[in-house]
C-alpha cells in the first residue's frame, strides 16, 4: 500500500478567553465552534464541503452542549453535509493534537482524502469539579515502598533512558494522583531549576507575545468571533440569567504587557503543592499557564488532492509521536514523544528550525528543550501559552497551526509542535515546509 502525503491546508482559531471570567463564558461552544469551522471553509473556497469526509473534536470536559458527539453538532451548525462522519477524542491536554493525528493517519493510508481537526474547551464552567482535591496523597502502596531498601525499590528502566538525570525516590514515591502544579514542582526539583529562571521564562513569553501582536503575527490564525458579552456580578461571577450585548472577540485575554521579573517574584507558590525533597516551592501562577476557553480548527488533506484543487498548503505532516512517562514527572512527556516523532520523520533535533512548545509550566519546557538539544531561540518565538493561554482540549491543534504559519514566515524546513499531557504523557507533531 502506498502511503499518501498529508498536508495542512489551513488553520484558524478563536482568541483564547480567560477561563470562567472571560469573553467566552456566555456563548454556546457548539455555536462558537461552528463560527470557526465556517470561517475556515469560507477562506478556502476551493475546498467544497462535500470534499470533507471526517471531522473530529478534541475536548476534555465533554459536557453541556458538547455532550454526545460534539464534533457532529458543530459540523451541522456550520452547514457541513450530513454525510460527513464525526468523532470526539479525549487525551487530556493532547486531545486536539490526537484528533489531528487520527485524521492525518486516515488520509495517509488512503481511507479518506480530507478532514477537519478541531479542539474546543471551556475550562471555567465545565472543569471546576474536583478543584479542591488535595494536590498530593501518599497511598498505602507507596508507604510500604518508603520502608523498603533502595535495592528493593529499584524498578525496570521503562522510559527513564530518555532522560539524563536521576529521579529521586522521594519524587517517584508520590502517588500518581497529583495536581499538574505538583508535577511541575517535581520536575523543577529533578532539574534543579531556580524560581528566577522560570519567572524569567514567563516574562519572555509575555514579551514575545506582545511583540507578535504588534507585528500582526496572529492575524493569520485568529478569527474574530461574534459572541454574547458575559455579565458578571461584583465578585466576578458570571450571571447566567442576564443577557449581554453582542461583541466581537478577537484578542487573547491573558496577555500581560509590562510583565516583569520583579512583579512575578512577589507571587506566592501555588496553594497545595509540596516539596518531596524539602526544597523551595517554586511554581506560581506567574510561571504557569492560565486556565482558558477557546476553539481551534485545522483543515487536512492528501497532498495529491490539494494539488488537484490548486491549493497552496501551509506544511506537510511528516512525523508523529506519543509516549508515556511517570505521572509524577508528567511535564517531561514531550521528550520521549518528540524522540519518537523525530525517528518517524527521519530527521535529527538540529534540523528543527521552529518549535511550538506548549507552556503548561516553565518548569517543564526548559529541561525538555535541554534534553532534546533544541536551542531556546527556536522555541515559541512569538510567545507561548503562559501568555496566550491553554484551553486544554483546543491547544494541540493551535500549536500545529501556529508553528505551520511560523515555518512559512521564517523559511525554515522543519518545525515541531509538542506538549505534555495530564496523567503522564507527551505528544508531538513534526511538519515540513512545502
Amino acid at each position: 500500500m502506498e502511503l499518501q502525503n498529508v498536508v495542512i491546508v489551513d488553520g484558524v482559531r478563536s482568541a483564547f478567553g480567560r477561563g470562567g471570567r472571560g469573553k467566552l463564558v456566555a456563548p454556546r461552544l457548539d455555536e462558537a465552534g461552528a463560527q470557526i469551522v465556517r470561517a475556515l471553509m469560507d477562506r478556502n473556497p476551493k475546498v467544497s464541503p462535500w470534499i470533507v469526509e471526517d471531522i473530529g473534536m478534541g475536548n476534555v470536559a465533554g459536557a453541556g452542549e458538547l455532550a454526545g458527539i460534539g464534533a457532529d453538532t458543530i459540523a451541522r451548525l456550520a452547514g457541513l453535509p450530513a454525510e460527513i462522519s464525526a468523532f470526539d477524542s479525549n487525551r487530556q491536554c493532547g486531545s486536539s493534537m490526537e484528533t489531528l493525528h487520527r485524521i492525518a493517519q486516515s488520509i495517509q493510508v488512503g481511507a479518506t482524502e480530507c478532514g477537519i481537526a478541531i479542539g474546543v474547551e471551556r475550562m471555567g464552567r465545565q472543569l471546576g469539579a474536583g478543584a479542591d482535591r488535595p494536590a498530593t496523597r501518599i497511598t498505602e502502596f507507596n508507604k510500604r515502598r518508603l520502608e523498603q531498601t533502595p535495592e528493593q525499590r529499584n524498578l525496570p528502566p521503562n522510559h527513564f533512558d530518555f532522560f539524563s538525570v536521576p529521579f529521586q525516590d522521594e519524587i517517584l514515591d508520590y502517588s500518581p494522583v497529583l495536581s499538574m502544579t505538583q508535577t511541575a514542582q517535581n520536575v523543577a526539583e529533578v532539574y534543579n531549576l531556580s524560581r528566577e529562571e522560570m519567572d524569567q521564562f514567563a516574562v519572555d513569553s509575555h514579551r514575545k507575545t506582545v511583540a507578535a501582536y504588534e507585528k500582526g503575527i496572529y492575524k493569520d490564525e485568529i478569527i474574530p468571533l461574534e459572541v454574547e458579552e458575559p455579565v458578571f456580578d461584583a465578585e466576578g461571577n458570571w450571571v447566567e440569567a442576564e443577557r449581554g450585548k453582542t461583541i466581537v472577540f478577537d484578542r487573547d485575554e491573558c496577555i500581560r504587557p509590562g510583565t516583569n521579573i520583579e512583579a512575578l517574584s512577589q507571587l506566592p507558590p501555588v496553594k497545595g503543592i509540596v516539596s518531596p525533597t524539602g526544597s523551595e516551592l517554586r511554581i506560581t501562577a506567574g510561571n504557569s499557564c492560565p486556565t482558558n476557553d477557546g476553539i481551534s480548527a485545522v483543515l487536512l488533506m492528501s497532498e495529491k488532492k490539494a494539488l488537484e484543487l490548486g491549493l497552496e498548503p501551509l506544511a506537510r505532516i511528516v512525523g508523529y509521536g506519543i509516549a508515556g512517562v511517570k505521572p509524577q514527572v508528567m511535564g517531561l512527556g514531550p521528550i520521549p514523544a518528540t524522540k519518537k516523532a523525530l525517528r518517524h520523520a527521519g530527521i535529527t533535533p538540529d534540523q528543527i528550525d521552529r518549535v511550538e512548545f506548549n507552556e503548561a509550566f516553565a518548569a517543564q519546557v526548559i529541561p525538555s528543550c535541554k534534553e532534546l538539544g533544541i536551542p531556546m531561540d527556536r522555541v515559541n518565538v512569538n510567545g507561548g501559552s503562559i501568555a496566550i493561554g491553554h484551553p486544554i482540549g483546543a491547544t494541540g491543534a493551535r500549536l500545529v497551526l501556529t508553528v505551520a504559519h511560523e515555518l512559512r514566515r521564517s523559511g525554515g524546513n522543519y518545525a515541531l509542535a509538542t506538549q505534555c499531557i495530564g496523567a503522564g504523557m507527551g505528544i508531538s507533531t513534526i511538519v515540513e515546509r512545502i
